[in-house]
């Protein structure tokens, strides 16, 4: 019996909440297996990130070349990457394994608003990490951040497509009534996908998002579908969500279920 490898790439939480931990069990919630690097180590709770330490560039490409060497992966997943080298170890790790799907999450802010990579690595991902990508997984206010500064979510999906690859735009931190998440394609389309806003914040919902998301990927699902099967996936997380410490509640990855 073998289960489809995920290779996630992404900082540690210590609380459990996003990151690595996150990664693991959204993957493994769908029936995948989620073999992991560390990208950075984060002083963090469920309220706020207060520092970021990050791995050594030569230790995280001996440690990522190292798994490749010896296991085949159906799918890349990125969360945080913590400087431009890593973004650029990533890129060329994608142009060596062209037919594996990536994922990539460009964390660059926590949801309590303390910095999780600056502008020089969002910068380099534009430039040279989202032409390799599959699709991206930004909230809003990333892909402004991304745009630079442009307002407009849709002008800010038709700009990241042209790297070539699918955005999946999120509204979870949007004033909408719903929630309203929005694929964007290098062909020009625009598919909306409503869901019902919960009450309370959320510590990893987008690392549930795009985990769960390049699982379904590495699982032989199309895009369309795999985007759809996720999502309603992390919105039951959600809503199943927990109060671990005093901030943000926990997606409850494990309750969910894969969908």
């Amino acid at each position: 019996m073998t289960r489809p490898n995920v290779l996630v790439l992404s900082g540690h939480d210590p609380s459990g909440g996003a990151g690595l931990q996150a990664d693991i069990e959204a993957v493994a919630a769908q029936g995948a297996h989620a073999a992991s690097v560390v990208t950075a180590l984060t002083h963090q709770d469920t309220r706020n990130v207060y520092g970021v330490q990050p791995t050594a560039t030569d230790f995280f490409a001996a440690c990522v070349d190292t798994l490749v060497d010896d296991m085949p992966f159906a799918a890349i997943k990125t969360g945080v990457l913590a400087n431009v080298d890593q973004v650029r170890f990533v890129a060329a790790l994608a142009q060596r394994l062209p037919d594996v799907p990536l994922v990539v999450d460009p964390v660059l802010v926590a949801a309590g608003g303390g910095e999780l990579a600056g502008d020089p690595v969002g910068r380099a991902m534009c430039d040279a990490l989202f032409a390799q990508a599959t699709v991206i997984t930004p909230n809003a206010d990333e892909a402004r951040r991304l745009c630079s500064g442009e307002p407009d979510v849709d002008r800010c999906g038709a700009m990241l497509v042209e790297a070539g690859c699918h955005a999946l735009i999120t509204g979870g931190d949007e004033n909408e009534g719903d929630v309203v998440n929005r694929l964007y394609g290098p062909e020009g389309t625009i598919q909306h996908y409503n869901w019902p806003r919960l009450s309370g914040r959320f510590h990893g919902s987008g690392c549930t998002l795009a985990a769960s998301l390049a699982a379904r990927l590495a699982l032989g699902e199309p895009l369309t579908e795999a985007v759809a099967a996720a999502q309603r996936y992390t919105w039951q997380t959600l809503a199943d969500g927990f109060a671990a410490g005093s901030g943000q509640s926990i997606p409850a990855r494990w309750r969910g279920g894969a969908a």
